[in-house]
């Protein structure tokens, strides 16, 4: 057995990917990875126990080329003795339905050729023939992107798939088994073997990210700053998945005792949060945001940490939103949030409890007889304004007012930040409005330009809603 084939059968038995008795699928594209990957499995393959097949899709991405690769893959298993199985799926077609790159597009249709073939129980894995070189690249693009741990832990050796008859006992799982090797080693050993292969001429085009870190700069780094780049990417990877794994265990421990699940979304007891290091709270959050679906990068994380004060919200991603609330941390889709804000009809005269803003509001008519003014004008409202109907309900963003001995009109989100109002005592603010206008505004009084000028006139007042309940 060559050294480069007992190096991969190493590496298969530390990472426990192939097992006797399992039919393995290798995915072959007709490149030099996936051949190589094809020959090499080839020489312990019998020695192992398992059963090799070949599998192929045709992407239709380079015409007669593409189909080139088909028939010499096809050559390819049938010089091997191995059985194959083809798919052609027009990739471009699925890119511009699904607003996809051509290369994610590409990858999702590979991957569900893959796990069909693993659900319908033809194979209990597919192997595919990512290298060191892969990892390293991915390993780039998620650093400059932003990953943390779970990002740099890159390509994983082992992707499990959960299979769709209950009879099935056997695992079932896509492997890596080059992940410890690399392309240059592939190569040699192709030559060394006389095996040729297929080169995709669009590997080279540099208007493909991967394209550029790979000919561009890897290679740079490799020259000037460490000749082994790409393997030292590799080991970082190999222990951020360890991390995750460590860290994943640990979660379990402590999600339960923080984070209660519910048909809304969900509530983090913060309390007991701000009781653990930073570290578990980071990865606390992250886990909340994946319980509904919600991938959060680390400047959302950071965002939600520093939630401090009632009613304070963050923005998440697939319209979710996080808001402060006493000693929790809720998570709700937008438009339920939305929800939250409330308006009703203020009778005339009459009164209603607003019990989310914990006032009751009062309205009712005043006429000043003789010269003693009980009421100041800045108080009451103009009759015929009053009378096209009153609605109260909270302000919202855009909405404006004009204070009592102020010179024009201003943001009513201003005008209760110059007062230090916030979180959600700001949001749930109560105003009162004629149509579109608002005319009084809670402390405020009633809006300037619409106050009465006669003897006549609306008083609208407020009273905290427990005070009036202990009256009652």
């Amino acid at each position: 057995m060559r050294w480069l084939a007992q190096h991969v059968l190493a590496f298969i038995q530390k990472e426990d990917l192939l097992r006797a008795g399992d039919r393995v699928g290798v995915a072959v594209s007709g490149g030099a990875d996936s051949v190589g990957l094809l020959r090499i499995l080839l020489e312990f393959g019998r020695e192992l126990g398992v059963v090799l097949s070949v599998l192929h899709l045709n992407h239709q991405l380079r015409g007669e080329e593409s189909d080139g690769d088909e028939q010499f893959v096809r050559s390819l298993a049938i010089g091997c003795g191995l059985e194959i199985c083809c798919q052609s799926r027009d990739v471009a077609s699925h890119a511009a339905a699904h607003k996809l790159s051509l290369e994610t597009a590409a990858r999702e249709l590979r991957y569900e050729f893959f796990r069909n073939r693993l659900r319908e129980a033809n194979f209990e894995k597919i192997a595919t023939a990512h290298t060191v070189d892969d990892q390293a690249e991915t390993v780039l693009l998620k650093l400059v992107r932003g990953a943390g741990t779970r990002g740099l832990a890159g390509i994983y050796p082992r992707i499990s798939v959960e299979r769709t008859s209950t009879n099935i006992t056997q695992e079932a799982a896509i492997v890596r088994p080059l992940l410890g090797t690399r392309r240059a080693d592939l190569i040699a050993y192709l030559q060394e073997i006389g095996q040729d292969w297929r080169e995709d001429s669009t590997n080279r085009d540099l208007r493909h990210t991967r394209n550029r870190v790979r000919h561009g700069i890897l290679a740079r780094l490799a020259e000037e700053l460490n000749p082994q780049v790409r393997e030292r990417l590799g080991e970082a990877a190999e222990i951020a998945r360890a991390e995750e794994e460590f860290w994943q265990h640990e979660l379990g421990r402590w999600l339960p005792h923080t984070w209660h699940r519910d048909s809304q979304g969900g509530t983090l007891d913060v309390r007991k949060a701000e009781e653990l290091p930073l570290a578990v709270r980071r990865r606390l959050i992250r886990a909340v945001g994946e319980s509904i679906g919600v991938n959060l990068d680390f400047r959302q994380v950071e965002e939600m940490l520093r939630l401090h004060e009632e009613g304070q919200r963050v923005a998440l991603p697939a319209g979710w939103l996080a808001l402060r609330h006493k000693d929790e941390l809720r998570l709700r889709r937008e438009n339920e949030a939305k929800a939250l804000d409330y308006e009703y009809e203020l009778p005339l005269p009459g009164r209603i409890a607003v019990r989310e803003a914990a006032v009751e509001v009062e309205a009712f008519e005043v006429r000043h007889e003789g010269p003693e003014q009980r009421y100041d004008a800045e108080h009451l409202l103009d009759v015929s304004l009053a009378r096209r109907g009153l609605r109260i309900r909270n302000w919202r963003p855009g909405d404006r007012f004009w204070p009592a001995h102020s010179k024009e009109p201003k943001k009513i989100k201003e005008l209760l930040q110059d007062r230090q109002i916030t979180g959600e005592e700001k949001r749930l603010w109560t105003v009162v409005a004629s149509g579109e206008e608002i005319v009084w505004m809670r402390g405020f009084g009633v809006r300037r330009d619409y106050q009465a000028a006669g003897a006549e006139g609306v008083l609208i007042r407020e009273f905290p809603l427990e005070v009036l309940a202990k009256d009652s």
